[in-house]
């Protein structure tokens, strides 16, 4: 398909996003997630398990990948479908909260898809809000498969999946990602949709350890706000059994009363934040403290780089609030100093250690 790049409207570890606007005037407007192509292999990954999943209208749709040469860089892009509501986080972030109307039928939704996603076998292992973009219909559609696994398949014994934030326990203690730790980060994004915070009750100064010990170890979990109706925190519950085997599956929660009776979209509606205004999500790993998010440089010198200023005029990143850090050498510098508060509701980024 022949397009067009436009503006930056978001990026990550190891990808930047723009809107991509096709040539021909009859072809929708997409989003073009793009990385180097040497740096590619998370794109790689999501392109391959979307062509599995496009039959699901729950799932962000793929329209391909290609490569393109822009400025002396090589790029893998992959082109896919737009979401003009942005993600719940951008809605939780602006209402600070939404209905349990509306939740009832966000939370519908992201269980059809994952319904299908663990059917087809797959479990997606980064389940959060920003990764729920939301349609004109009220839909809500589940994206960025970047980190999806194969169900079933062995897991490094040092590589790590997902946001801390929604991390189940068995993912914690085992290393273990099959499809209820997706469930489980689903229980997180409703209490996250319903009270406009998150799931665990982390204070300023605490550090990574702590939440990991937290969410693993012991019999604590998160607390089920006090402003659901029974049906909802009966669901939630049943997202929050710590021995995965007993967990509620997507198919079983399908069929509970707070979701199976919903029959009519939701009325909310987001509006996306302009260019001064920080999107931030919740971090994922130790590297993310408040005092020195970073953004990867997995392009440095390709565009998308070199005209961060020029973006951040007409693009909804507010690159001033983003430092980088020269080295990761540096990262663990400061990482081992006194102070290691930090702020678990903000990050704009995150890097995977293996």
């Amino acid at each position: 398909m022949d397009w067009v790049r436009g503006d930056s409207i978001g990026c990550g570890s190891f990808s930047t996003v723009n809107l991509a606007i096709p040539r021909n005037r009859s072809a929708p407007l997409m989003a073009v997630k793009s990385s180097d192509l040497f740096d590619s292999v998370q794109l790689e990954n999501e392109i391959d398990v979307l062509n599995q999943l496009q039959s699901c209208d729950n799932v962000i749709r793929c329209f391909g990948g290609d490569q393109t040469l822009e400025h002396g860089e090589r790029l893998f892009n992959l082109l896919l479908e737009y979401a003009p509501g942005g993600s719940l986080a951008q809605l939780v972030q602006n209402c600070g909260g939404v209905p349990e109307s509306d939740v009832k039928s966000y939370t519908k939704s992201v269980l059809k898809g994952l319904r299908y996603i663990h059917a087809k076998g797959f479990a997606h292992c980064d389940i959060k809000l920003q990764n729920l973009l939301l349609f004109e219909n009220g839909e809500v559609k589940i994206a960025d498969f970047g980190l999806a696994k194969k169900l079933g398949e062995k897991q490094g014994r040092l590589e790590f999946r997902g946001t801390p934030l929604y991390m189940s326990p068995e993912s914690v203690n085992e290393n273990e990602y099959e499809s209820p730790c997706d469930i489980w980060a689903l229980g997180c994004a409703v209490v996250e949709m319903i009270t406009g915070k998150s799931a665990w009750n982390c204070k300023g100064d605490m550090n990574m350890a702590t939440l990991l010990i937290k969410i693993g170890v012991g019999d604590e979990l998160p607390e089920i706000p006090k402003q659901l109706s029974e049906d909802g925190k009966d669901f939630v519950s049943k997202c929050f059994i710590k021995n995965p085997k007993l967990r509620w599956t997507a198919d079983m929660l399908l069929d509970h009363p707070f979701v199976s009776n919903v029959t009519t979209t939701a009325t909310t509606t987001v509006t996306l934040k302009n260019s001064e205004d920080s999107v931030f999500s919740s971090p994922r790993c130790p590297f993310e403290f408040q005092e020195w998010i970073s953004v990867p440089s997995s392009s440095p010198k390709s565009e998308l780089w070199s005209r961060r200023e020029e973006l951040s005029s007409s693009s909804r990143i507010d690159w001033s609030a983003i430092s980088c850090s020269p080295s990761p050498a540096e990262r663990i510098r400061e990482l081992s100093c006194d102070d290691q508060s930090c702020g678990w509701s903000y990050s704009g980024s995150w890097i995977t250690v293996r």
